[in-house]
């Protein structure tokens, strides 16, 4: 089983005693702004359960977060494959979403930056996207801060939120093996 230690975190594959504070977080109206919905606990679970076996079997995936000092699940940070069709796919993604009390330390930047290293080492990748709503600009800035470099020309409307909802209009980002190793 693939897991990515940095200096504070411990990126690993899921628990099950994450499922309980990882449903807290997916129905927190602040993590969830700029998603359509919050989650209910089975959709929850069912992340937990569909990322289990894919890092198991890929070598990677949405890690399960954890502070490695004192052991507290933070959220998840990691790659996947986005589940819809748009001009960029296919593609693998790199996402995160972290517990409102974990915000503001860094990370979301120190753990996407292991998961990039891991997808642009070990697992052979060439390229990342990532995509959030225009209006989510703290991860912006962590697409940024980790290399990726906005693709104006790529920003797009999600087709699975409908047309006109406040969140359809999303930013594309994009990073790829020569970019991530000048940033090293």
């Amino acid at each position: 089983m693939t897991e990515l230690i940095t200096d504070r975190l411990l990126l690993r594959n899921w628990r099950d005693s994450d499922r309980e504070p990882f449903a807290a977080l997916n129905a927190d109206p602040a993590v969830m702004e700029h998603f359509p919905a919050l989650q209910k606990r089975e959709q929850s679970d069912s992340l937990i359960d569909r990322q289990i076996p894919a890092i198991e079997e890929r070598g990677w995936g949405l890690w399960a977060v954890e502070v490695r000092d004192t052991g507290e699940f933070i959220g998840f940070t990691g790659l996947s494959v986005p589940s819809f069709e748009a001009h960029f796919m296919p593609a693998v993604e790199i996402g995160w979403r972290l517990a409102k009390g974990a915000w503001g330390n860094g990370y979301a930047t120190e753990a996407a930056r292991a998961a990039l290293a891991h997808g642009f080492g070990p697992a052979g990748l060439e390229a990342v996207v990532s995509f959030t709503t225009t209006t989510n600009l703290p991860s912006q800035r962590v697409m940024q801060r980790i290399g990726m470099v906005h693709d104006e020309p790529g920003d797009f409307d999600h087709p699975r939120i409908e047309e006109g909802h406040r969140l359809q209009r999303h930013v594309l980002y994009r990073i790829d093996r020569a970019q991530w190793e000048s940033t090293r």
